[in-house]
């Protein structure tokens, strides 16, 4: 772990100088998630350099820390105050920082209940294609008026600003969790968990997984007690290893030597199972499945637009396109924010977009 430091004004100068030249940057954190997106051509921007918590206030719900900021000592401080980031973002590898946890916009197991990266996100600084530093938001949640900004960085890649500092809700961590299994069908987890989804039940973690159905219950005693009592199942010894593995993609289910590309559709949480041959993992209760396989991309994208919902190349396979094609009339938006933000295109030229660019 390194020291703290400010490296505000050394990075806001490097852009300023490379968008003079017209040089493109690849703004690089930890590397947990290089993998994700597109590859970039550019000269590396180290933004693990600029590090440390600016503020923290547990009464207040808030912390501001800087975007190089390691996430595991953020998550630590946290724990010690008895609190936590609810989006339970991933550490792929153990690592990760606060600025590609936003950039990424990647969200855990908990992410339908304790909300995803964007709704934690108040504020942020950073710094545009032009090296103008801005700064969005604030440290409460009624502070936008208007376009939100700062909930813009999130899932962006850092194509639109290199983040600075980002100020994120926290909440309390619970004072009980219990994990129950139940075997079931793919088809009668989804029929179950739409049922339960209309009851006042504790769930904060709701997995399908080789035959078996994985619920998550935190809250206080009484309640998680109450909730498992009505739901039944057995209790599962090794739950925080389940979670921890379903967060960081350390499951086999996600082992890294799988020829097959892996495929993460985001779909309506009641939806039909897609019949599409391969490897499936549920989660977010039915809103976010996995799928290892090896049909082609335009198949799998046709079965999730079928369902409402789109399909992203997570990892693996050799497609141009990473990301679920745009309507014509949002690629448009898309053009005219990347251009606002940044118009000469040098931050992580491609990543998102690949080649063509948004």
């Amino acid at each position: 772990m390194g020291a703290d430091a400010d490296h505000a004004e050394a990075l806001a100068a490097r852009v300023a100088e490379a968008a003079a030249r017209g040089e493109a940057l690849r703004i690089e954190g930890s590397g947990s998630k290089a993998f994700y997106g597109h590859p970039v051509k550019g000269v590396p921007l180290d933004a693990t350099v600029h590090r440390g918590v600016v503020a923290y206030e547990p009464s207040e719900l808030y912390v501001t820390a800087r975007a190089g900021t390691p996430l595991a000592d953020l998550e630590a401080l946290l724990a010690a105050h008895g609190q936590r980031l609810g989006c339970e973002p991933p550490r792929f590898g153990g690592r990760g920082t606060v600025g590609g946890m936003v950039a990424a916009g990647l969200s855990g197991p908990r992410r339908p209940w304790g909300g995803a990266v964007r709704d934690l996100v108040l504020g942020v600084r950073c710094v545009n294609g032009r090296g103008e530093t801005l700064r969005f938001g604030g440290q409460v949640i009624k502070n936008v008026a208007g376009f939100d900004a700062a909930r813009l960085m999130a899932g962006s890649l850092g194509t639109l600003a290199l983040l600075l500092e980002v100020t994120l809700r926290v909440g309390p961590a619970p004072a009980a969790m219990r994990t129950l299994v139940l075997a079931c069908t793919a088809d009668e987890a989804l029929e179950r968990l739409a049922a339960w989804g209309r009851l006042p039940l504790p769930l904060t973690g709701a997995c399908h997984l080789e035959g078996r159905l994985h619920l998550r219950l935190e809250g206080n005693e009484a309640a998680v007690d109450a909730a498992a009592a009505r739901l039944g199942g057995t209790a599962l010894d090794d739950a925080e290893a389940f979670w921890t593995g379903m967060r960081d993609h350390t499951l086999p289910f996600f082992a890294a030597d799988d020829p097959r590309p892996l495929w993460r559709l985001s779909v309506p949480p009641a939806a039909p199972q897609p019949a599409l041959p391969g490897d499936w993992l549920l989660d977010w209760g039915g809103a976010q499945r996995w799928l290892r396989s090896e049909v082609p991309a335009g198949t799998v994208r046709a079965a999730a637009e079928a369902l409402g919902g789109h399909a992203t190349r997570f990892r693996g396979g050799g497609e141009a396109s990473v990301f679920h094609p745009l309507p014509p009339a949002a690629r448009a938006l898309h053009r005219r924010i990347k251009a606002a933000f940044d118009p000469a295109g040098i931050l992580n030229p491609g990543r998102l977009y690949g080649p063509e660019g948004p």
